[in-house]
């Protein structure tokens, strides 16, 4: 029944049309209504994605919920809609997160605050639109359109050097999109269609699926964000609003590895095994190198920008590694442990660093000079206690810490790595000694310990606006760390799929030999 409904595209356009009823409310004098407007709609889309979640068939690889209209009838250009498995778990994740970034952001915006709320509801649009398109060109569209609302959030809402930091997110992000429009471009002439599936059965030779690989690592090595093309990240997650940290965090990165598993690996499957060596070293550079750089920094923000890069890292090894797993272990089941691992990363990563953005936001908010120099507090447990209870909880998840959510991607991906490379293994595990090292580091000397001066002793704990953010994040933590399953049973069988477009030929012999 909700098959012939439109449920998709009510969950990208409903937030559109819900910022534009927010920007017709006025201007501050009239906050009030925008927050309500903007806090109603966001529940709204998050209350449409129980129904997509309970009539989503996870026995099903196809695309479900399909939408599909004649766009541009000169190039068969098509509003083409559809979820599989992580499509699904992308835009619950999406919607979840907008709705805590408008409640957070009713407290904490007092100026032009009807176009803060219309900035995120329509980046969520966007974001929603991005893991729902079918169509290339509709892809590219919601590809580029969110960056717009990002930009305007770091630009107008950001810290002093928010001009900088915005342009540079702008830059390096639109690049890196120039060049997968002109592979898409390539495969429109090639399968005289923009439908996203119709590429992957394209039998184009190795050295053109390398350079397509090419094009497309550009564009989504940014959004991860990979080494050495990670520079933007620290410095637009500190210039940015906390809403904005959140959703860099939260969804941006994501959408580098959604791109990887819906492009790169089942369009480009033999490039992708030729240049997986590639993919893994420069994941492990992510997960060790920048975890190393996070120890040594000053500022909250960055520390837990760089630990996201970090984390991320984990994400693309996941992805990359089932080719090793594949080659030498000749062990598929290890090799859908390690994509559902690099799923389940993603999630379990948006709600441990979106939550310590928030907090560090939180702070900077009650701070006379919105400061987030690590030696500028101290003592904040004493005259915040039931913060710094929540926020130790998410700072354990960031380490990674059995029963929380910040575990099951890892282990799963470090236990899928053993089976073929030990010191692949032995690198990424270093994230949990280095991830322990800096995140209670900081926490350290930030919560306990004598009060640092009069400011932190004035500190009022958190609201309870800032309660219900902190108790749904909290669910969200426990329930992927103590019951991944629901989200594993979702993604299966799409994963299963995806492997077989994915392997090559050759791989898929030694599998089934």
């Amino acid at each position: 029944m909700l098959e012939q409904f439109p449920i998709l595209s009510i969950l990208i356009w409903v937030p559109v049309l819900g910022a534009v009823f927010c920007l017709c409310t006025g201007g501050d004098q009239h906050a009030s209504f925008a927050r309500t407007i903007a806090v109603v709609t966001a529940l709204i889309n998050m209350l449409l994605c129980i129904p997509l979640w309970w009539y989503f068939d996870p026995s099903l690889y196809d695309m479900q919920f399909l939408e599909d209209h004649l766009w541009i009838r000169a190039f068969q250009i098509h509003y083409a809609l559809g979820i599989d498995g992580i499509s699904l778990v992308m835009v619950v994740l999406t919607n979840f997160t907008g709705l805590l970034v408008v409640i957070a952001g009713c407290h904490s915006i007092k100026l032009r605050v009807a176009q803060y709320m219309a900035t995120f509801l329509v980046l969520q649009g966007m974001i929603v639109g991005v893991f729902c398109a079918m169509d290339a060109v509709l892809f590219y569209v919601f590809w580029e359109g969110m960056l717009i609302p990002m930009y305007l959030s770091i630009g107008i809402w950001g810290s002093a050097n928010r001009s900088y930091a915005s342009i540079k997110f702008f830059l390096f992000t639109f690049f890196g999109s120039i060049l997968m429009l002109v592979a898409l471009i390539y495969l429109y002439n090639q399968a005289n269609s923009f439908m996203i599936q119709s590429f992957y059965h394209l039998p184009l030779r190795l050295t053109t699926q390398i350079w397509i690989f090419l094009a497309f690592l550009i564009a989504f090595a940014v959004k991860v964000p990979m080494w050495p093309i990670h520079t933007w990240l620290p410095d637009a997650h500190t210039e940015a609003p906390a809403g904005g940290s959140v959703v860099l965090a939260a969804l941006m990165l994501k959408l580098g590895v959604y791109g990887f598993l819906r492009f790169s690996m089942p369009i480009a499957p033999l490039a992708s095994e030729k240049l997986a060596g590639l993919m893994i070293v420069l994941s492990l550079i992510a997960i060790v190198y920048i975890g190393l750089i996070a120890i040594v920094q000053s500022d909250m923000k960055k520390l837990i920008a760089y630990s996201s890069i970090a984390h991320m890292g984990f994400a693309t090894l996941g992805c990359f590694m089932v080719y090793e797993i594949i080659y030498r272990a000749h062990n598929l089941q290890d090799a859908y442990m390690s994509l559902e691992g690099a799923v389940i990363q993603m999630v379990s990563h948006a709600f441990g660093s979106g939550a310590m953005f928030l907090g560090v936001g939180l702070l900077a908010e009650r701070f006379y000079n919105h400061s987030r120099l690590i030696k500028d507090y101290g003592g904040v447990a004493h005259t915040m206690p039931v913060f710094a209870a929540f926020f130790m909880l998410f700072a354990l998840s960031n380490v990674g810490l059995p029963g929380t959510a910040g575990f099951v991607g890892e282990f799963m991906i470090i236990m899928s790595a053993f089976q073929t490379h030990l010191w692949v293994a032995g690198c990424a595990a270093l994230t949990l000694i280095l991830s322990a090292a800096y995140t209670l580091w900081m926490y350290k000397r930030v919560f306990f310990g004598p009060l640092a001066n009069e400011y932190v002793a004035q500190f009022k704990d958190i609201t309870f606006t800032e309660k219900t953010n902190y108790i749904l994040l909290t669910i969200g933590v426990f329930f992927v760390g103590l019951y991944p399953e629901p989200i594993i049973n979702v993604l299966r069988v799409t994963i299963g799929h995806l492997l077989l477009q994915s392997i090559p030929t050759e791989l898929a012999m030694n599998v089934v030999g």
